[in-house]
């Protein structure tokens, strides 16, 4: 019967993941094709400039972005300041997320799973950007931090964001 229960989880932990995997795959297809998005190259490029491992990892955070209505350069900016980009992570958690106690089977689960909860969550939903990152990370300092890496990404949202909608939720920087 533990088994059976077990298992049960797996099957259902595996089955809300925002995104699936296939087996033998190390991260998810993303939904959509973003190799003509000209947001793709320039996260590409800013990872590249510093050999982030998150590099790899810049569709998914497109897709994320899209999928949870978030300015495209938040969870890659967040990712640099909290971990370079996936230098200093640990257990997938390049975001640093839960005082980096959070564990993630794959970086992609991770950038999806923190995307969700800033988006859907009720500690983040609704508030504007500076809003969203004093409950980030209280630090004083943490804001304009992540701010300045958005803008080191794009200087604005709209410079790269072709595809992307503007959300309803944030107010733009």
């Amino acid at each position: 019967m533990r088994k059976l229960f077990a298992g049960g989880l797996f099957v259902m932990g595996v089955a809300s993941l925002p995104v699936g995997i296939s087996p033998g795959q190390t991260q998810p297809t993303p939904v959509r094709d973003y190799t003509k998005d000209p947001r793709l190259a320039t996260l590409r490029s800013f990872f590249h400039k510093s050999e982030c491992p998150a590099e790899h990892y810049s569709a998914t955070f497109i897709e994320a972005a899209d999928a949870y209505e978030l300015d495209w350069r938040l969870l890659p900016s967040i990712s640099y300041v909290e971990s370079s980009g996936g230098k200093a992570a640990r257990n997938n958690n390049i975001f640093g997320w839960d005082s980096g106690r959070a564990q993630f089977p794959s970086q992609a689960a991770g950038i999806h799973a923190v995307g969700y909860r800033l988006s859907h969550s009720d500690l983040y939903r609704a508030k504007s950007l500076d809003g969203l990152l004093i409950t980030y990370n209280p630090n004083p300092d943490y804001v304009e931090l992540v701010k300045s890496v958005m803008r080191r990404i794009a200087p604005t949202r709209k410079v790269a964001a072709v595809t992307a909608q503007p959300s309803k939720n944030r107010t733009p920087m």
